[in-house]
């Protein structure tokens, strides 16, 4: 289980669902002894919460009759935001998302007025927000860790396992890192680590579904102002030295073009106009995931290189027969 603070969180969660509840039971709920629930609970009271406590074979700990938490108040507009938040969250590659985010929405709802209540479950109910599907993850925890390093400023070390050093099997081995993180961002169904790596000594960018082993080191750092981690991974798309050059003839007029084209911000300003459509080049880390995307394009297009790419929407338009 977490931490202490999270234990007498948990205590009060209880407390409140069951009225009365033992203290060898809370005990056992929390993997603690008896004694440390007697601190738990003496923290709550610290903290004005008002705990009874009943001795003998049937007694246990009880909050005062009455009392309440006091209802957590949303506007209509915050009620969306939140159930919104927590639709999205479901499909941002979280470890034990599913749980957590159930837990949250109950915990949400326990304590919301009746009216708010029925508004977050109704979102939840009628709305979807789909995302793109990311690739399997190597380290299950390294989302969390990476997030708990990069608030606190402290180095992280990793092994990276690049396709050229044998794919996303963290069997077959891979490089070890040790990682200044700076941000994280999720684009295009993927998250991505951006800081200074002290191996190239130099600002990288690490896909997470190719990374393994992520552990705090004990160093410290102190991030440039104003770094905008997004920004930098769109810039770093176009120069990473290992990405394919892809060249597209798109049958579309400008404005269509610009409208779908959001991967990288310069792209709008990239079409050359030819006779039979607009040429643009860029660059991409991943044939699959680029030949998903031209699938869902809403006009024609002609890929004039790579022969790589060609392949990969050929497969994907295999399993899409499939179906």
């Amino acid at each position: 289980m977490s931490g202490p603070t999270t234990r007498v969180l948990t205590v009060l969660e209880l407390l409140q669902t069951h009225g009365q509840i033992g203290g060898a039971e809370l005990a056992e709920r929390l993997g603690v002894d008896r004694r440390t629930i007697r601190r738990y609970i003496a923290v709550l009271e610290e903290l004005g919460i008002p705990v009874m406590t009943e001795q003998g074979r049937y007694g246990g700990y009880r909050l005062v009759a009455g009392f309440k938490l006091p209802p957590m108040m949303f506007t209509e507009e915050e009620t969306l935001a939140v159930s919104l938040g927590l639709l999205a969250a479901r499909q941002l590659g979280l470890a034990d998302a599913a749980p957590a985010i159930a837990s949250v929405q109950a915990k949400l709802e326990r304590v919301m007025p009746a009216n708010l209540k029925k508004r977050v479950r109704g979102v939840s109910d009628t709305t979807r927000v789909i995302l793109p599907r990311g690739e399997p993850s190597l380290d299950d925890r390294a989302l969390q860790t990476l997030t708990a390093a990069t608030e606190a400023a402290r180095t992280v070390g990793f092994t990276y396992h690049s396709p050229e050093r044998g794919g996303h099997s963290p069997e077959r081995g891979g490089m070890d890192r040790r990682v200044d993180p700076y941000g994280l961002v999720f684009r295009q169904g993927r998250w991505y680590l951006t800081g200074f790596c002290h191996l190239r000594e130099a600002m990288r960018s690490f896909r997470l579904d190719r990374i393994s082993g992520v552990h705090l080191l004990p160093g410290t750092f102190r991030r440039p102002p104003n770094f905008d981690a997004a920004e930098f991974l769109s810039e770093s798309f176009l120069s990473w030295g290992r990405t394919h050059e892809v060249s597209l003839l798109l049958h579309t007029d400008r404005e269509s073009a610009a409208a779908v084209f959001e991967f990288h911000s310069s792209c709008a300003d990239g079409f050359e106009q030819r006779e039979d459509g607009l040429l643009l080049t860029t660059r991409t880390d991943s044939f699959e995931w680029f030949a998903w995307w031209l699938a869902q394009l809403p006009f024609r297009f002609t890929i004039l290189k790579p022969e790589g790419l060609r392949d990969a929407l050929r497969a994907h338009a295999m399993r899409l027969l499939e179906c």
